[in-house]
């Protein structure tokens, strides 16, 4: 009964951990969409350096992950899960007392530097204090939408505390969160025996695998993410055209995520009922046309439209994250959700470079309309994927 109950606590501890890691960083994450218009009119900057600025963050999250997941097995998950958290909010830290995009850019590459320690080691966390009992795909699920808790109430409390406070207050709040979060984690994170840990190592992990499968899934990961960076990158720029304030900005990310947040429950079941394929073909051919919708639709049309946005833009990235297990080889579990991890971060990271330079050449407006068409591209890719998972089956 003792060790019943030890195990029990072990296990929601794992869970309010990695829940509350995942909140905290895509938070410090996602507040950046709120800060980005303020930078602009500060340092004058352009939409190229705007999407610079956003890509540090996040490239240096996704090409980092790998490493992080690597060097966890060396200095151990929670140092480096809490060290992680910690520096991303001393990045913050160094953002408040930024004079110039050099300072800026070098306070955005570190807090991705600690940001890339998140996904990899507090989702294998989760699975691992859930794997003995079962219940890990409804514990995921879980830490999946404590990320969009993270992203709708961070960036909402942002704009709302920048109609009282400067920017690089605002900033000094957040650095001290991630401090804050960074004792609780250490605090809160269950310690693991040599035994428990040994016998995690040795369990042997089913799947036969599809490598083709899972480099189309991947891809289509891939270019989902890029698209919903991108769009979300110029989504401020939109609003403040339309005549939205910062408060107004704030606002709308808050609709959106909070779409996107209800998506990623939504589509996951879905998902499972219909398929992945029929899923992503919906989501994906739903959010090009509201995105295209996007450009031309009033600003009091906009804000309604949002939360049905978000829902879509989201909810792909849910469905496509359940189907790598099916995918995985035989004890490569870890390997391919960090594969997919890197690849979607990644693109998330190049897209705003990337579709920044097209908001520079042809305008704001041209270069959404692109990113609709590039979530065309994802439908072959998801029927090749979902044919593989049908033969392994």
């Amino acid at each position: 009964m003792t060790d019943t109950v030890i195990e029990t606590s072990t296990r929601r501890r794992s869970l309010i951990a990695g829940c509350g890691a995942h909140a905290v960083h895509d938070g410090l994450t996602d507040v950046i969409y709120v800060l980005l218009p303020i930078w602009q009119a500060q340092f004058a900057l352009s939409y190229a350096q705007i999407g610079l600025l956003r890509g540090a963050y996040s490239g240096m999250m996704a090409v980092f992950q790998l490493l992080a997941s690597r060097a966890a097995k060396r200095w151990g998950r929670t140092p480096m899960l809490v060290g992680g958290t910690a520096l991303a909010g001393a990045a913050y830290l160094l953002v408040g007392q930024a004079s110039g995009l050099t300072l800026l850019l070098l306070a955005l590459l570190l807090g991705g530097l600690g940001a890339s320690t998140q996904h990899p080691l507090a989702s294998s966390m989760i699975t691992d204090a859930y794997e003995d009992g079962g219940g890990v795909k409804q514990a995921l699920s879980h830490y999946n939408f404590s990320g969009d808790i993270g992203k709708t109430l961070i960036p909402g409390l942002v704009g709302l505390l920048l109609t009282v406070i400067s920017w690089r207050a605002s900033a000094t709040l957040l650095g001290l969160l991630g401090l804050a979060a960074a004792g609780l984690l250490w605090w809160l994170i269950p310690r693991q025996s040599p035994a428990s840990m040994a016998s995690k190592k040795t369990r042997p992990q089913s799947g036969s695998g599809s490598a083709s499968g899972l480099r189309a899934l991947i891809l289509t990961g891939t270019l989902d993410s890029a698209v919903r960076m991108g769009f979300l990158t110029f989504l401020p720029f939109l609003l403040q055209a339309k005549g939205a304030g910062t408060a107004g900005i704030g606002l709308a990310l808050t609709l959106l995520f909070i779409g996107g947040a209800f998506g990623k429950l939504l589509c996951g079941y879905l998902g499972a009922r219909i398929g992945m394929m029929k899923t992503v073909w919906l989501t994906e051919t739903s959010t090009a046309l509201l995105i295209v919708a996007a450009v031309d639709l009033p600003l009091a049309g906009l804000m309604v439209m949002l939360p049905v946005l978000g829902l879509v833009l989201n909810g792909t990235s849910s469905v496509l994250y359940g189907a790598v297990p099916d995918l995985a080889g035989a004890g490569k579990r870890e390997q391919a959700f960090a594969l997919f991890y890197t690849g979607t971060i990644g693109g998330g990271a190049l897209a705003p470079v990337v579709f920044g330079g097209v908001g520079d050449g042809l305008g704001v407006p041209v270069a959404v309309m692109v990113l609709a068409g590039v979530l065309m591209v994802t439908l072959p890719l998801a029927w090749g994927a979902q044919r593989d998972i049908a033969v392994k089956d």
